[in-house]
């Protein structure tokens, strides 16, 4: 019985092990959720961590991609602003030896057309036929055209060099239209013209020479093509400005030129028109915009094809009359009160040498050359020639100046003897140096005129 119990009582508790408690397997259930969660977030995570893994290699290799550009682009710059650099002093140095080579090749090139216009000077003194007095006068303006074209150029090349500096000074209004207006009243009547001067008695503020030079480029220009009618020179006040205008009745000019009227050797549409004024070479304009980009004046146009053109310069005003200049006492010409004067002549150029020895025999003058001071003193030493007057051009052999020659034959004549400096030197320095020593200037080529008028007038 006793092995009964047992043997029931061992089955039952084999049977109740093997049966699981309900909650005990809740639990169980439970914490394998809560394991295969963490799992799960764990292979999340390192999922992620290996994603941005990936993601922060790929960023690398973009970043240091991206400093490769960005310093290959920086030596790119540098490179690029060492060239520009080097360029740009390359540019500087072309400039400066292009203006220097046309200062230097003017110089040269004006000598023989100096000596060809005194030649043609005293040619012209000698009797001739009609026919030669015809050759006469061509020659002469072909070469008055070379003159011109020549310094063109080289005021041209002196502007955009940014060698030719304005002075700037008092300037009558008034006084300088009509000034201009008188110089081309003889070609402006030759084609029946009239020009006409309307401006207030104002002061302008600027450079004489050269707002003297742009007021007559324009007057050039317009006097040139205008076949009939006249050209007036008009100066009116607005405001601290006056707006002086050269209004024409000429052809004026087609629109399609507009943009390249102020360009290097641009001529009108009718650049063929004969007339006293000549054909034009087409640089009056551009040297007129660009010597009034220096003075700092704006300058303006408008203009109807077949009625006329009208340029317009603005230029500032001065109220204070007290900074007026005095004014220049006017020169007193005996150019026909030279004959029996001594010349000395300074010149390295034996060409030019003969053309003033055949234009001052015109002038019953006599005439002696040297060539440097070594000459020059021995015809005061040896010869025992005092001059009345020295003839000496400003550059000489061997960086020789007329200057230097004229302080040493004064020193050994005892005197201030009078004397005039020749050049086809047109630096502001030449022209500074001469005034400064108390000499007078004339501008090769001379003008045959001009240059006895002034040795008239500084005889004693």
């Amino acid at each position: 019985m006793t092995d009964i119990i047992l043997g029931s009582c061992g089955s039952l508790d084999g049977r109740s092990s093997r049966v699981e408690d309900p909650e005990r397997v809740k639990r169980l259930e439970k914490v394998n959720a809560a394991l295969i969660d963490r799992a799960e977030r764990m292979m999340d995570g390192q999922a992620n961590a290996y994603s941005l893994f990936q993601a922060a290699i790929v960023l690398q290799e973009q970043v240091h991609q991206r400093t490769e550009e960005l310093l290959a682009a920086k030596r790119w710059l540098e490179k690029s602003n060492r060239e520009m650099l080097e360029a740009k002093e390359a540019a500087e140095i072309a400039n400066r030896s292009k203006s220097k080579f046309l200062t230097a090749a003017g110089h040269d090139l004006l000598q023989p057309l100096n000596a060809a216009r005194l030649l043609l000077s005293a040619l012209s003194e000698v009797s001739l036929s009609a026919d030669g007095q015809h050759l006469v006068g061509q020659v002469d303006r072909a070469l008055a055209s070379i003159e011109d074209l020549i310094k063109s150029v080289l005021d041209i090349s002196k502007l955009d060099a940014g060698v030719m500096v304005a002075n700037q000074g008092a300037v009558r209004a008034r006084d300088l239209l009509a000034s201009v207006a008188g110089e081309f009243a003889p070609m402006a009547s030759q084609k029946g013209l009239r020009i006409c001067v309307r401006a207030p008695d104002v002061t302008l503020c600027s450079d004489p020479v050269l707002l003297k030079r742009i007021i007559s480029n324009l007057v050039s220009n317009a006097v040139r093509y205008t076949p009939e009618g006249g050209v007036l020179l008009g100066a009116r006040r607005r405001g601290q400005h006056v707006r002086i205008d050269v209004v024409d009745t000429g052809i004026g000019i087609p629109p399609s030129c507009h943009e390249s009227i102020f360009e290097e050797f641009q001529r009108g549409p009718a650049a063929g028109l004969d007339g006293p004024c000549g054909n034009g070479l087409g640089l009056g304009l551009a040297i007129v915009r660009r010597m009034s980009d220096t003075l700092g004046h704006r300058l303006s146009f408008r203009s109807v094809e077949g009625r006329g053109s009208v340029f317009s310069l603005e230029v500032p005003v001065i109220d204070d009359a007290s900074v007026l200049p005095r004014p220049e006492r006017l020169l007193v010409s005996r150019a026909y009160g030279i004959a029996d004067a001594r010349l000395l002549l300074v010149e390295n150029d034996r060409l030019v040498v003969d053309a003033m020895q055949a234009l001052v025999a015109r002038w019953q003058c006599t005439l002696r050359f040297a060539h440097d001071v070594p000459s020059a003193l021995t015809l005061l030493d040896q010869d025992g020639f005092i001059p009345d007057l020295i003839v000496a051009d400003y550059h000489l052999d061997h960086g020789l100046c007329g200057p230097e020659v004229v302080e040493r034959v004064r020193a050994m004549a005892g005197r201030a003897i009078p004397a005039i400096i020749t050049t086809a030197d047109y630096s502001p320095h030449v022209e500074a140096e001469v005034a400064g020593q108390g000499l007078a200037l004339l501008k090769k080529p001379l003008k045959p005129a001009e240059l006895r008028a002034l040795i008239a007038h500084h005889l004693p």
